[in-house]
């Protein structure tokens, strides 16, 4: 019987090293190996060695390259026919990532952004941000293959172009793929934030396997990706799993979108922090998830009520749907059982019964990395289908 490495043994040790190198090369996207001695705590010689396994095994490249005047070994993660990068566009925050066609993450980089940034910078920043990140992986721009772009509201997937007004001001009325396309010289391809951690989680994740799911994305906003046989479904103008503008209350608050009493002006990130305005005085989401997690009342209750009203108005979307499993997802969905435990007893409660039982309710796998890894997997099942086109191969 083949037996684990024990703790401390010089096996487990060489795989430890070795996992602290791949690490340091991800995070990096490229380091010389005297580089990455000093990143990882590692001796060069060890570095040496296992680079080499690295290398004989197609995980990482080596490209000769300089470091003040010396000639010296700069590793990369290796790439298998080329590479596609991710955008992901928040409110307040913009992420880009790189990875090879297997989805392996070869670098990623995360830039905060101010209030209401301007349309034209942000995605000036996200070429520049996709360029810097080539240059890192020794990648020229011919060996990306596509881009997949991930925005927080609806858009028409062949132009990028917002199909809800009021989603994010000022950027209506571009067509952001075509544009982002032109600056970057490169095919791009849109969704929404909710539909991209569908996929992901689907093709990675808590989905796995699954044929019909609903993705659930609770944060700033609360929407939902819908996979229908693997599929995403869109709906017309791509307005399919918005559930954030389903009324929940006839005499509540006027959201973003004209109407009166939206999910969203209930359960969203800015709508729970301001219920704990009086009592806890100006709270970040992630001091609200801290203080919940530390057991503070106030915060544990606000999220219980925002995971029972998400539920019920998903319970009704099951009803309507009838998928496999529900997986929930965002940013708010870190606060674990606190969330999930109210939202499915209230899914659970809403959906039509069922002789196979209530439909699970599960956590998604993937954090809140699940947007731009969708991101990645959209450009990766574009990049598939142009290739099957031409009669290439993604092996």
């Amino acid at each position: 019987m083949t037996r684990s490495p024990t703790p401390g043994s010089a096996t487990s040790m060489r795989e430890a090293n070795r996992a602290r190198i791949v690490e340091a090369v991800k995070r990096y996207g490229g380091l010389t190996q005297v580089e990455l001695a000093a990143a990882t705590g590692v001796s060069t010689a060890t570095v040496s060695t296992i680079v080499r396994e690295l290398l004989a095994a197609g995980v990482v490249e080596t490209h000769s390259t300089s470091r003040s005047g010396r000639r010296a070994t700069r590793v990369t993660m290796a790439r298998r026919l080329g590479v596609v990068a991710g955008v992901q566009v928040g409110p307040r925050a913009l992420r880009v990532a790189l990875s090879d066609l297997a989805l392996d993450v070869v670098a990623d980089q995360f830039l905060p952004l101010p209030p209401d940034h301007r349309v034209d910078t942000t995605l000036d920043r996200a070429a520049l941000l996709v360029m810097d990140l080539l240059d890192q992986v020794g990648a020229d721009v011919e060996e990306l293959l596509a881009l997949g772009l991930a925005l927080p509201a609806p858009v028409a997937p062949d132009t990028g172009e917002l199909t809800v007004r009021g989603a994010m001001r000022g950027w209506e009325d571009t067509e952001l793929a075509r544009v982002l396309s032109r600056r970057i010289s490169r095919p791009v391809h849109a969704d929404k934030d909710a539909a991209l951690g569908a996929i992901a989680e689907h093709d990675l994740g808590a989905a796995r396997g699954l044929h019909d799911v609903v993705y659930v994305r609770v944060g700033h906003t609360t929407t939902a990706g819908l996979l229908l046989d693997g599929r995403v479904h869109r709906g017309r103008a791509g307005t399919a799993g918005e559930i954030g503008h389903v009324q929940v209350d006839p005499s509540g608050p006027v959201c973003r979108c004209g109407s009166r009493g939206c999910l969203d002006t209930v359960v969203s990130a800015p709508a729970l922090l301001s219920l704990l305005r009086a009592s806890h005085g100006d709270l970040t989401v992630h001091d609200l998830l801290a203080q919940a997690a530390g057991g503070d009342p106030g915060c544990r209750r606000v999220l219980a009520d925002a995971g029972r009203a998400v539920g019920q108005v998903v319970g009704d979307l099951v009803t309507a749907l009838g998928p496999e499993s529900v997986v929930v997802g965002g940013e708010l969905a870190a606060a674990g059982e606190v969330l999930l435990d109210p939202l499915r007893e209230a899914v659970a409660a809403r959906a039509v019964p069922s002789t196979r039982g209530a439909v699970p309710v599960v956590g998604g796998e993937l954090g809140d990395r699940a947007d731009i890894l969708g991101a990645l997997a959209l450009a990766r099942r574009k990049t598939q289908i142009e290739l099957a086109m031409r009669g290439g191969t993604t092996t």
